[in-house]
């Protein structure tokens, strides 16, 4: 019987991608309100259909597929509206996009050249994935509640985090593609 309901995993994770919308155009209209409530919708989500896949044994190709892309949407997307609207430094979103796009344009390449399955993310790439979710947050909070505080030193924690994340990608895509051409 469960396996009827082997679409709920992807079920949440689409749900978190059409998600996005309300979130972006409540951050772009300055509606932080209604956009942390959106964005802890889907940042639940993404924990919830990996341990839902996970525990009940119900993991599909496609969301293997879907769900790194659905983080990256939210995450780049959210990442963009706030520079656009002057919330946080340029630094802060060439960096998380361009960790975005590398990791997407890697697991591509990898993916393309040893004919692999998607790249299963490690400890630091989820890691880091929730340190971002936990900054966004931090910045909605400071917006809510009109904090009046510095975001440089938090801005440099998570540049470094996420940096380290890329250079630890970087390193298993090289490894794997010398381990394939040696082959």
């Amino acid at each position: 019987m469960k396996k009827y309901f082997i679409f709920i995993p992807n079920l949440l994770t689409i749900i978190r991608i059409a998600l996005v919308y309300p979130i972006l155009n409540n951050i772009y209209l300055g509606n932080f309100e209604i956009s942390i409530i959106y964005f802890i919708v889907a940042s639940v989500t993404d924990g919830l259909d990996g341990f839902i896949a996970r525990k009940m044994n119900w993991q599909t190709e496609l969301g293997t597929l879907l769900d790194p892309v659905a983080d990256k949407i939210l995450l780049s997307g959210s990442i963009f509206i706030l520079w656009l609207n002057q919330y946080i430094p340029f630094y802060i979103f060439v960096i998380f996009f361009s960790r975005d796009v590398a990791i997407l344009l890697g697991a591509a390449i990898r993916m393309s050249v040893i004919e692999s399955d998607t790249p299963t993310p490690n400890f630091l790439g989820k890691l880091t994935t929730t340190l971002q979710i936990i900054y966004i947050a931090i910045i909605f909070l400071k917006v809510i509640i009109e904090l009046d505080f510095e975001l440089f030193p938090l801005d440099v924690f998570i540049i470094l985090v996420t940096i380290l994340s890329l250079i630890v990608y970087a390193y298993n895509w090289v490894r794997d593609l010398r381990t394939y051409h040696n082959e």
